[in-house]
């Protein structure tokens, strides 16, 4: 009697400890996914901070005409009317 109840119950825990580890949505799994979450948040939390240097950008430019002014002198190399240009090239290179 008590055989077959010790053998039935390691029956039992041998079929669960197999759907633990091997079937479907196991430890190994789990964790998988567990991993893959924790790079996504590293990923989103880049993009977060690229996104509130963007908006922080976006409202300068908005405020202020110094801003524009300013980036179009330096990305565009824009020139005042009745304004000189010098560009200074190192030459100690």
């Amino acid at each position: 009697m008590y055989r077959v109840l010790l053998l039935s119950l390691l029956i039992l825990l041998s079929v669960l400890q197999f759907r633990i580890w091997f079937g479907e949505s196991n430890l190994l799994e789990l964790s998988a996914l567990r991993a893959d979450i924790e790079e996504q948040n590293a990923q989103n939390d880049k993009l977060l901070l690229r996104n509130h240097q963007l908006e922080a950008e976006v409202k300068d430019l908005r405020k202020g005409l110094v801003a524009i002014e300013e980036r179009a002198r330096s990305e565009l190399g824009m020139v005042k009317p009745n304004e000189t240009f010098y560009q200074l090239i190192d030459t100690t290179k």
